[in-house]
């Protein structure tokens, strides 16, 4: 039988520490960073507004869409909340996702879109499938896989330059570590799943 991580405190109950970890687990939410990581890419492609655009649209496929999808299942009471703290709750979430990102890869291929950014969004689907099939059987930390295969993208793309982003992934595995959503074990192997991804963007650029 699953059963459900404590809920966390509410955030004017929270010691200072829980309200920083409460914070960066928010703003550096896994569709967040895929947002930001899609638009730096996107321009990056081009040096143009065009190049935005593309990671515009792609953005609409794997971050927005999804983090809608989340959203919807929590107002339906479907899912505990945004971050998904049921394990059992993530698959559906997740699948719909990958339908989406599926959904947007098509069209940016039909569309010729910029090679950095079809290889992006292929290499997302490939996380993405990578972290459902750890889920069906360990909560692994899909922020810290999103973070962590992040930060190796911006390092492929733009060099040692995209150093610093380091930081921001021990800063949510910190995070998740304070709030109690996950162990160091899930952290760790979260940020090495993230290698699929950069793996996959190194093959297909």
């Amino acid at each position: 039988m699953t059963f459900a991580p404590p809920a966390p405190p509410a955030f004017s109950d929270c010691t200072p520490p829980q309200k920083t970890a409460k914070v960066i687990t928010d703003v550096l939410a896994p569709a967040n960073l895929v947002i930001v990581l899609l638009l730096l890419v996107g321009w990056h492609s081009t040096h143009s507004w065009a190049g935005l655009g593309w990671g515009l649209l792609a953005a609409l496929f794997c971050g927005v869409i999804p983090i809608s999808i989340v959203l919807l299942g929590v107002k339906r009471g479907e899912l505990t909340d945004k971050h998904i703290r049921v394990r059992r709750q993530r698959v559906v979430p997740m699948a719909l996702s990958l339908i989406s990102v599926a959904a947007g890869i098509t069209l940016l291929y039909v569309l010729d879109a910029p090679a950095d950014v079809s290889a992006l969004v292929v290499a997302m689907l490939v996380g993405l499938v990578s972290s459902l099939l750890v889920t069906i059987g360990w909560q692994i930390s899909i922020h810290n896989s999103v973070a962590g295969g992040t930060v190796m993208i911006l390092l492929l793309v733009f060099g040692p330059w995209a150093i610093p982003t380091a930081l921001g992934a021990i800063a949510i595995g910190w995070s998740r570590i304070i709030l109690k959503a996950h162990t160091i074990p899930q952290i760790l192997a979260g940020t090495a799943l993230g290698g699929t991804a950069a793996l996959t963007f190194i093959l297909l650029r």
